[in-house]
């Protein structure tokens, strides 16, 4: 778009000046081997343009014959190397997809049309290739001679860093993440993997290093990289907490102040503070964290910030830690214990209770029959509380990767994944089943009595009627009933089977009774005796004034 507007200036400052000419006549007179020419000054202006045009037309034709092998050479370098890059784009398509004979093919195409010198991504596509044909010892190889260009280092290291993981070898893997870090900070799968080889090495100050260089490169959040900070910061004091207090004080205090709300950092920060007789401003910390999250060893910590402290004492500072929190099992549980210690029997019974209400789990039942034991010892009571807590869901505990943890760690033991610990009820206790049963007479109700089912065996299915008239047994004499109602009963043995009333042999029930041996119930066959039930009430019956029928037999189902 320039050059056309500079192009047009040029042309119309020329007819500008041609224009001006014509304005203003004049000849032009040259005298040259005693001859004179007189022109005119627009003839003039028109020579020196033609001859100006002339000279560089034909400096163009010259150039161009000179240097026209070089151009037929460039052609046909170009479009090779055209013909090259499509067969190197191919090739890592059919990479992409998986089609190791394709690859293998474009490689070797690419290869024959651009040096591998000039570009790199042959190299790539050819270790690729033998990837997916299976000949890793040759990729391997071919990520080695990477390495010596700088150009393709960092993917030579990435692809000895993945080759690593796949055989697990995690040294290894680690040592490529390292170098490869060294070269190029701002590389996540390298920072990812050195962060946990410093994690599990307990070099909390690299690993920190590591995360506010990804920080700064802005691979991580602002919100993600100070969650990650203070997770350092507090294994960091942790770990310095003996030997370094100073320096496990300053990490605690950091730590909390980028995540209030962390249990762990709020913890040692605290314990920091009491140590260092600060027990104001640690119990500020405990309470902004309890608001947040409710925690059992907040609540502890908080009511035994003070050593020496009388059980009333402590029973107060349960009270407080309740009023931050109210209607949370946590802080129910906590004045519970606190009264227990302090012999309010009544209290702790009362408070243990509401936790229960709220959150029926295995700690709070467990307290519940301390309080029991403590104040009745009535070991029958006891048990039956702890049978409840036996069948209660159990309490939240820290949780990383399966791993179940009565204390909180940085890093999973499992997968050595950084603050992958959980405060969550375990998983496979999720699904516990909750049984309530009643306080005794003169005690306050819980819950409703939940029924306990006891599996037995099913007793053979007996169709009785509303009115069942006496059975009659073979042999012996019974008296029918005033409506004609006949029971006929049947016992399989080797003698003849007892006559059946004409009547009754109509009806299904008859059916059933002269069935095949095959069709017989279950009970017939191990020769009990079946009894036959009469028609339903509200079955009128048969007429015994009318002529018998033939028995009509019905299929079973």
């Amino acid at each position: 778009m320039i050059r056309i507007l500079i192009f047009l200036i040029v042309v119309f400052l020329l007819v500008l000046g041609f224009a001006w000419l014509a304005d203003r006549p004049g000849d032009m007179v040259v005298t040259f081997d005693g001859y004179q020419y007189r022109v005119t000054l627009m003839v003039a202006a028109v020579g020196v343009v033609a001859v100006v045009a002339a000279v560089m037309i034909a400096w163009w034709l010259v150039k161009s014959i000179w240097n026209s092998p070089y151009i037929i050479s460039r052609y046909f370098r170009v479009r090779r190397r055209d013909r090259g890059y499509q067969a190197l784009s191919t090739g890592m398509i059919a990479a992409g997809a998986g089609d190791a004979a394709l690859a293998r093919k474009k490689n070797k195409e690419a290869a024959k049309l651009i040096r591998s010198d000039q570009e790199p991504l042959i190299q790539l596509l050819d270790a690729q290739a033998s990837l997916l044909e299976g000949d890793h010892d040759g990729a391997r190889q071919k990520f080695e001679v990477m390495l010596d260009d700088p150009e393709t280092r960092l993917l030579g290291l990435r692809g000895l860093y993945l080759e690593a993981e796949r055989l697990g070898d995690r040294a290894a893997a680690r040592h490529y993440a390292g170098r490869a870090i060294d070269l190029a900070p701002q590389l996540g799968w390298a920072a990812d993997s050195t962060l946990e080889e410093k994690t599990a090495r307990g070099d909390w100050d690299g690993a920190i290093t590591i995360v506010d260089a990804q920080k700064s490169t802005r691979q991580l959040e602002r919100d993600a990289a100070n969650r990650k900070r203070s997770v350092l910061l507090t294994a960091k004091a942790m770990d310095l907490f003996d030997r370094d207090f100073a320096s496990a004080k300053t990490a605690a205090l950091e730590a909390n102040r980028l995540r209030p709300d962390f249990v762990p950092a709020a913890l040692v920060a605290a314990k920091a503070l009491f140590r260092g007789d600060d027990t104001r401003k640690g119990a500020k910390i405990l309470e902004a964290v309890w608001k947040a999250n409710p925690h059992p060893d907040v609540a502890d910590l908080y009511v035994h910030a003070r050593h020496g402290d009388a059980v009333n004492d402590r029973l107060a500072r349960a009270k407080k830690l309740q009023s931050l929190k109210q209607n949370h099992a946590e802080s129910a549980l906590a004045v519970a214990r606190a009264a227990l210690d302090a012999g309010d029997y009544t209290l702790a019974r009362e408070q243990a209770e509401s936790a229960i209400r709220m959150q029926p789990r295995e700690g709070a039942w467990l307290l519940l029959a301390d309080i029991e034991e403590a104040e009745t010892g009535d070991v029958g009571k006891v048990r039956q509380l702890l049978a409840r807590a036996v069948r209660a869901p159990r309490d939240p505990a820290w949780v990383a990767d399966g791993i179940e943890s009565d204390k909180w760690a940085p890093v999973s033991p499992v997968s050595g994944r950084l603050d992958a610990f959980e405060w969550r009820v375990p998983v496979e206790r999720l699904g516990a089943v909750i049984e309530d049963v009643s306080e005794p007479a003169g005690k306050p109700v819980l819950a409703p009595p939940a029924p306990v089912v006891i599996a037995e065996p099913e007793p053979p299915e007996v169709v009785e009627p509303e009115i069942a008239p006496p059975a009659k047994t073979v042999g012996s004499t019974v008296p029918e009933p005033a409506n004609d109602r006949k029971a006929v009963e049947t016992m399989p043995a080797p003698a003849a089977a007892a006559p059946v009333a004409p009547a009754l042999a109509a009806t299904p029930s008859a059916a059933i009774a002269e069935a095949t041996p095959e069709q017989k119930p279950a009970e017939e066959a191990e020769g009990q005796a079946v009894v036959i039930s009469p028609p339903l009430p509200d079955d009128p019956g048969v007429d015994p004034d009318l002529p018998a029928k033939a028995p009509r037999r019905f299929g079973l189902f």
